[in-house]
Parts: structure tokens; sequence; C-alpha cells
């Protein structure tokens, strides 16, 4: 669990799972050999293993503002049915317990934000109780971009079967009737301070979620970023991204102005130490500095 303040906000990282997800070269499909190999030299240690497998963190952020306690992405989730990928179907995780862990019941929660509705970001937006799906924050709105909601909502309707609309079912549309989802457009602000950006490409309603006090900056990027190896090659678009030429833009873009700034990204999927900073080489490439813990 990490823990920093930006400004007078405290943020803290739940992570769900660690896991070796995926080939690199399967994950990024136009990475070479070569680029593989340079990442596996250039990147810090638990990047990549020798075989070659992207290591990533399956996370949440917790953000406390002083008004609200604000969760910022919900994982995989317990449970659910996602059998065209037997790793993750019917699996059970601790999340909730690592919530207890940094002081926060499901009760306390006010706004869960959803940088995007991919299965893996949803997953404990509901949990089973008796046989049926329900919030697991009783007392929470769920921000979802409303452009976000339309696609999948249309997506599912057409009677398409994959991971994503499977946690369109089970993790988005139980929000939905009990009235909890609040559909916003990019330009929401939750409060002085906290506001969502438009970063389209790996879904076409993606965004950030942008956290500003006192001098001090950071951004929660969702799945803008996967992977250091993406700094590395900023180009690399992944095949989760349903945008690929779109999603390099956005990225590419994410990584230029938040580059030398000293900005606290807070990436769902890096492994730990996520939280850190972009910082650009000679060689037109960038590194990633991990970021001081409380």
């Amino acid at each position: 669990m990490e823990k920093s303040m930006i400004g007078k906000y405290e943020v803290t990282s739940i992570v769900e799972q660690a896991v070796a997800y995926a080939p690199a070269r399967a994950f990024f499909p136009s990475m070479t050999d070569d680029m593989l190999t340079t990442c596996m030299h250039d990147l810090p240690s638990g990047q990549i293993s020798p075989d070659g497998l992207l290591h990533m963190n399956f996370q949440g952020f917790v953000l406390r503002s002083g008004r609200y306690t604000i969760l910022i992405d919900t994982c995989c989730g317990s449970d659910k049915d996602r059998h065209p990928v037997p790793m993750f179907d019917r699996r059970k995780t601790d999340f909730l317990t690592v919530l207890a862990a940094a002081g926060v019941q499901p009760e306390e929660v006010d706004f869960v934000m959803c940088t995007h509705l991919h299965w893996d970001h949803v997953g404990w937006n509901t949990q089973l109780v008796d046989g049926t799906w329900r919030p697991t924050f009783p007392n929470a709105r769920y921000v979802m971009s409303k452009q976000e909601y339309e696609h999948w909502d249309q997506v599912y309707r057409s009677g398409k079967i994959d991971m994503h609309t499977l946690a369109f079912a089970d993790s988005v549309m139980p929000v939905w009737r009990a009235k909890q989802a609040m559909l916003v457009q990019h330009d929401f602000e939750l409060e002085k301070g906290i506001w969502i950006e438009a970063c389209p490409g790996h879904t076409p309603g993606n965004y950030v979620v942008n956290v500003s006090d006192g001098g001090s900056q950071g951004v929660v990027i969702g799945d803008v970023i996967h992977h250091q190896a993406q700094l590395r090659f900023p180009h690399l678009s992944s095949r989760a991204d349903d945008d690929p030429d779109l999603a390099r833009k956005t990225r590419t873009a994410l990584i230029e102005k938040h580059a030398d700034t000293g900005h606290i990204l807070l990436p769902a999927h890096f492994p730990t130490p996520s939280m850190g900073s972009i910082e650009s080489s000679p060689n037109g490439a960038f590194s990633y500095r991990p970021s001081p813990q409380l």
C-alpha cells in the first residue's frame, strides 16, 4: 500500500492483486524483439520477468479531500463471470480487506469515480448479496462518463459477449438500476482541485482524474499508460486499446504534458512502487521516478 500527499489531498493505493499478466510482445503487438530487450535492460527490476511477462498491479486509489472520501476504480471484483479469461473467472479477491486496512469502510465512500468501464476497473462496483449483484458502496455516487456509459450500453445491447459486456451487466447496470450512477460530461469538477479530463483512445469515454492543491498536482491515469515500457517507447499501444492510433496520441500528449513537472502519476497497472513522476531523457524516451511515501 502506497500513500502520498498532493497538497492537502491524501491518496492511497488499494492493490487488489499483483500478477505476471501477459507476454509483453502479445500485449503490445508492435513491440519488436529489440524493443523488448531494451525494456528488459533499461526498466527497473520487477517490471518484466526474465521470460518476457509484464508485471502489473490491478489497483484503485482512495482520495481523501477532507470533505469527501473518493474511490477511483474498483479493479476486478469477486465471484464475477469472466469465462473468456479463465485466470480471472469467478476469482475471489480481498479488495475490501485492503480498503479496510486503509481505514475505509464501504459505507464511508462518498464517490466512486470510474476512469472507464472495462472489466478490471469496475469489478468491485458491485458484490453478490443473496444471489443478486448490489452496489458495494451504498452511500456513493458512481461517476461515469456519459459517453462511456452510452458506448458500452450500446455494445451490450448488441448481444456481444466478452469481458466488458459481462462486466457491464454485473458491475455497471446494477449501479444504474439502484439510481447511484452519475453520468457526467468531460468538464466535470467534483470539487475545486479535483476534475476529470477526457483522454479517449483506450475507450471512447476514457478520462483521467486531476488533483491539484497548493502548487502540487497529481493525475490518476487509469489505462492511458499501462506499463513503464510505454514510457521507454511511447508509441506502443496495447491490445486492450479500442482505438490504438488515438490511444497513442492521447498517451503521448499526457506524457509530454506531465514530464519534468514533478506531477505525481497514479497508474492503475504499474507494479509497486507505482506512484511516481515522468522524467525526459536525452534520447527522446522517458523514465519514471518513484514518489516519496508517507
